[in-house]
């Protein structure tokens, strides 16, 4: 898999407590943040789906 640097600012208290959850979990950030971001998307992906499954009729059968 091919990695592309980002730069990125985000609240110093968030990362503070993602730094320790790194150690506590005794992971890479990069690895977590990447865990992170996929779950984000199946997540996004799971309610896409469920909203076009809500919008069809419902069969008798």
């Amino acid at each position: 898999m091919k990695k592309k640097m980002f730069t990125n600012q985000v609240d110093a208290e968030l990362l503070k407590n993602f730094k320790k959850l790194a150690i506590d979990l005794d992971k890479p950030i990069n690895q977590l943040l990447e865990e992170a971001m996929r779950n984000m998307l199946n997540n996004h992906e799971k309610q896409k789906s469920k909203k076009h499954s809500d919008s069809l009729p419902h069969l008798p059968f």
